[in-house]
């Protein structure tokens, strides 16, 4: 069985300004090699007059990962900007960040940690996506009980999706497959037994955890 895996949630850009030199940040989520070096050409098709277009790809499949300083001292942005995918545990992920020279120097250490922060901010900017197999359940409950389910749901490692209201409530959550139980112990007991988990439907599907950071 294939493992959980995390992914750009979904694509991205930021910009920020460091010593007069900008700094744009792209990001997406890829397949292949040659969906990353197709976006990497975009981006330097449409940034042509930048001094650098640095970017970075990691593939889930066979650990591919590759980088580029386009032009930079070497060490200095591709793979600062690859070594934060891997601290965030993101595969499966293209980084392009364009450099427009402002004319003061940054020193290696500088561009390094520039470097790094656009790459790190566009991340945050596009959100985590786990990829792994969930599955759908549903649960209708008193108003009391929403806040308190949504919190179990949480603490599973669930995602809660549509909340429908009427006399009561329905939620609806997506939980890892390995939860199913717990979350269905849990709906009987914080209702006394009053009703159930209804699970629907189990599937393979990169969903969003995050829209920041993950820890």
């Amino acid at each position: 069985m294939m493992t959980e895996y995390y992914v750009p949630a979904r694509e991205s850009r930021a910009e920020f300004t460091e010593k007069r030199s900008r700094f744009i940040g792209h990001v997406w989520r890829v397949e292949s090699e040659e969906e990353a070096r197709t976006q990497i050409a975009a981006i330097k098709a449409k940034y042509y007059d930048a001094k650098h277009n640095c970017w970075c790809y990691l593939l889930q499949e066979g650990g591919v990962m590759r980088y580029s300083d386009d032009g930079e001292p070497q060490g200095t942005a591709g793979q600062p900007m690859l070594e934060g995918f891997r601290r965030e545990g993101v595969e499966n992920g293209c980084c392009v960040v364009t450099r427009y020279f402002g004319g003061v120097l940054l020193g290696t250490g500088g561009l390094a940690r520039a470097y790094a922060r656009c790459a790190k901010s566009t991340l945050e900017n596009a959100g985590i996506a786990a990829v792994r197999r969930w599955i759908e359940a549903a649960v209708t409950i008193p108003y009391s009980l929403l806040e308190r389910m949504k919190l179990e749901a949480d603490k599973l490692g669930g995602v809660v999706g549509e909340i429908e209201y009427g006399v009561q409530v329905q939620l609806h959550v997506l939980l890892p497959v390995e939860q199913k139980k717990n979350f269905s112990a849990r709906v009987t007991e914080l209702t006394g037994g009053g009703t159930k988990a209804e699970f629907i439907r189990e599937s393979f599907q990169a969903v969003p955890v995050q829209n920041c950071e993950k820890e």
